[in-house]
């Protein structure tokens, strides 16, 4: 089983304590987002465990703890996510230039293949039209040469959570014509450094600009880890047109910091702020406490690897 660290928060740029103590103790307990008295006790046994996907914005804490995570037995990949936005859309992330130079020394550190670049979501407003996303990709990927090799794209989906965090911003659209001009573009310069383009969940990407669709959760990268094939079903709870495979997510919406306005994970600053203090980095839960009213629920997990070795 994969497990995937996560979808809902940042946790390595904010719950590195935590996590290194989940994986110490060997499990987690995990709310269901949509039912909170429903909590699953997962293990997090490196024998069970194929291997953890890191997503984050600034991996920056979690550096200093990468050898111990391996030592305890977890094989891990990261997707890291950079884009062409400044603090008036991502308030509370770090420079370009601090998270650059943690992106180059991540895959000096574990190697290229295992850090993925994620150039999304892509939005146009005034401040951001799409030759200013052009130039800042061809920034970014001269810069990242070298430290990745594949590169995740998508364009905006505006679920109800991230129209209300970006009430008062200009969003601009663009026709079928330019978007293919643009996405062909991105890919022409992705080429020229080293990195294959590939698109999250956007059929049109894929269809029409002939964009390979995307597997965040790539159960080919975590075989060329682990260096064992791995058989693991397709994710049937992600959005159509998801590619990636079956994980178990860790994290909990509300409870990322970062504050980006396009954010689909929080539903205002003030929970989130009520969350983040809250938050014991002891505790079996990523945020709340037990009440006593929740049913607990061992989840049923089994390694994905086959015994045949493999060469890569």
């Amino acid at each position: 089983m994969i497990i995937s660290a996560s979808r809902r928060t940042d946790i390595p740029a904010f719950y590195t304590d935590w996590l290194l103590n989940r994986l110490r103790q060997g499990s987690v307990l995990v709310r269901n987002p949509f039912n909170p008295n429903q909590v699953s006790q997962v293990s997090l046994d490196p024998q069970i465990v194929d291997g953890i996907v890191f997503w984050t914005k600034n991996p920056a804490p979690m550096l200093p703890c990468l050898e111990e995570i391996h030592r305890l037995g977890h094989r891990f990949y990261f997707q890291f996510t950079i884009t062409a936005y400044d603090q008036s859309l991502e308030k509370n992330i770090p420079s370009k230039a601090e998270r650059i130079a943690v992106f180059q020394e991540l895959a000096q550190r574990i190697g290229p293949e295992r850090v993925l670049w994620r150039f999304d979501p892509i939005l146009f407003t005034p401040d951001f039209p799409p030759a200013d996303h052009l130039h800042w990709f061809e920034d970014l990927a001269s810069q990242l040469h070298g430290s990745t090799r594949r590169c995740t794209i998508s364009f905006l989906s505006l679920y109800e959570k991230c129209k209300r965090n970006m009430q008062g911003i200009a969003l601009q659209a663009i026709d079928d014509a330019e978007k293919i001009r643009f996405v062909s573009r991105l890919a022409a310069i992705a080429n020229t450094y080293g990195m294959q383009l590939s698109a999250c969940c956007d059929s049109f990407l894929h269809e029409q600009c002939g964009i390979e669709a995307a597997r965040c959760v790539d159960d080919r990268v975590l075989a060329s880890i682990l260096g064992h094939p791995v058989r693991i079903k397709k994710d049937s709870g992600q959005r159509p047109g998801c590619g990636c495979v079956a994980s178990i997510d860790i994290g909990a919406y509300n409870t990322c910091p970062h504050g980006c306005r396009y954010c689909y994970a929080n539903v205002s600053k003030r929970v989130v702020a009520q969350n983040f203090a809250s938050h014991d980095p002891d505790a079996l839960l990523l945020a709340s406490a037990l009440t006593g009213r929740e049913s607990i629920t061992l989840r049923t997990m089994r390694s994905c690897r086959t015994p045949q070795q493999t060469l890569f």
